[in-house]
């Protein structure tokens, strides 16, 4: 027999137990504060032991079949399934205050049997900013004129899979290495979104467009490779990474504000009591600032296709002029920056919450208008396009997130809930 981890859990169970003439079925593999949470409070039904649902808790199912009454203790995860012993390893310090025992190491919450919603949110960070990096990967292969640095596709020349020791191939080379890493990420957000508890049906839906635009952008890089550089796939390319970019950061709002809708007093927005929702005009004004910042991502590809940093001397040039291209370019980041900060200001006015994002895209357009302006007066150095294009990812995540998630950027630090008069770690008197 295994001694338990939570004793003080343990015991408070019993006693709400036995005062209701019921014995308990605890449930085993999610985090530990949820689990406190949940015996606390009304989550936890004492349903003679067939099966439980920690929804608003978003904690695991029992098993099932053992018998109504049968008294299950609370164990770490993997206990008595052939992983006890690692899990005796991970065992941090023990809280004698509150009788519980803090794990040292959680892998992104897949260490458990099932996931939980708040380490659900860890998987949907790692997808969004490994998706980013790639870009940033992606970009330094233009800029170093390395896109041909391996001519074939998948190996890297007709007759070697991987690099020769030469610049440009070990370029190209590791940023095709480096979809390994975006893929691994993916593929954890989909078992995580299906492990999930309570599973959510749009949080998979997402999770595997995830899946569908990695697959269609491995598609699309082969074309970019054997068509040589072929502008119009370059300009693909890139799109569809902030298509990617989009589902990733939809995503993660979602996951991340059911997971924090308990302490954000059940408000579907996220917002905290004295905020709501913002007014239907400034709602509009959040799309329509998605819609234009778009619009700048494709005027944007526009000047790179037609400006010197292709990938490659001997790649093809868009035919149209690059003064022409990036007037209308400055003309749409100047409208962007003005619709951004009218909703600021009615955000700010109104007290409905998410000017802080709004204020934090202000200042990125202004900073992208600066390098964008040195930069063209200034010969289109390569650290200052590799900075732009990076920052352009950053932009295009927040004003998603605003579009999709009005109020959060403003909400204030949320406290967990008490426990039989206990504050739990981190809450302020």
């Amino acid at each position: 027999m295994h001694e338990p981890v939570d004793v003080a859990v343990d015991v408070h169970v019993q006693r709400v137990g036995a005062a209701r003439g019921q014995r308990p079925t605890h449930h085993r593999g999610c985090d530990q504060p949820q689990r406190r949470q949940a015996l606390g409070g009304q989550n936890h039904r004492w349903d003679g032991g067939d099966q439980q649902q920690f929804d608003d808790a978003g904690l695991c199912q029992s098993h099932e079949g053992r018998g109504t009454g049968s008294a299950r203790r609370a164990y770490p995860a993997g206990h008595g399934s052939g992983h006890a012993r690692k899990a005796r390893t991970l065992r941090g310090p023990y809280d004698s205050q509150r009788g519980i025992r803090h794990h040292r190491f959680r892998p992104l919450g897949l260490y458990h049997r099932c996931v939980a919603p708040h380490a659900y949110t860890r998987l949907t960070r790692f997808a969004l900013w490994a998706l980013a990096a790639i870009v940033v990967t992606g970009v330094a292969v233009r800029l170093t004129g390395s896109g041909l640095g391996c001519e074939d596709w998948p190996t890297c020349s007709e007759d070697r899979f991987v690099a020769d020791l030469e610049y440009h191939a070990l370029v190209e080379f590791v940023n095709r290495l480096f979809t390994g890493v975006v893929a691994i990420a993916v593929i954890a957000a989909v078992l995580g979104s299906w492990r999930r508890r309570p599973r959510r049906t749009d949080l998979i839906v997402l999770s595997l467009g995830l899946v569908a635009g990695v697959l269609a952008q491995v598609g699309l890089g082969a074309l970019l490779v054997l068509s040589e550089l072929d502008p119009r796939f370059t300009m693909g390319h890139f799109l569809l990474s902030m298509v990617l970019l989009w589902n990733a950061a939809v995503l993660d709002i979602r996951a991340r504000n059911d997971a924090d809708a308990a302490g954000a007093e059940g408000r579907p927005d996220g917002s905290t009591p004295g905020e709501g929702p913002p007014d239907a005009t400034t709602r509009l004004m959040q799309w329509a600032v998605l819609v234009v910042g778009g619009a700048l991502l494709v005027t944007g590809t526009l000047v790179t296709g037609a400006g010197p940093h292709a990938g490659d001397s001997r790649a093809e040039r868009l035919p149209l002029l690059v003064r022409e291209v990036a007037r209308v370019h400055s003309i749409v980041a100047l409208a962007l920056l003005g619709m951004v900060v009218w909703t600021w200001w009615r955000l700010r006015a109104s007290s409905s919450g998410g000017h802080v994002r709004m204020g934090r895209i202000a200042a990125l357009l202004v900073v992208q208008g600066a390098i964008g302006y040195t930069q063209y007066f200034t010969g289109v150095p390569v650290l200052l396009v590799g900075i732009h294009v990076a920052l352009a990812s950053i932009t295009w995540i927040e004003i998603v997130k605003a579009a999709h998630d009005p109020a959060a950027g403003s909400a204030r630090s949320r406290q967990p809930e008490p426990i039989d008069g206990v504050p739990m770690a981190g809450a302020r008197p």
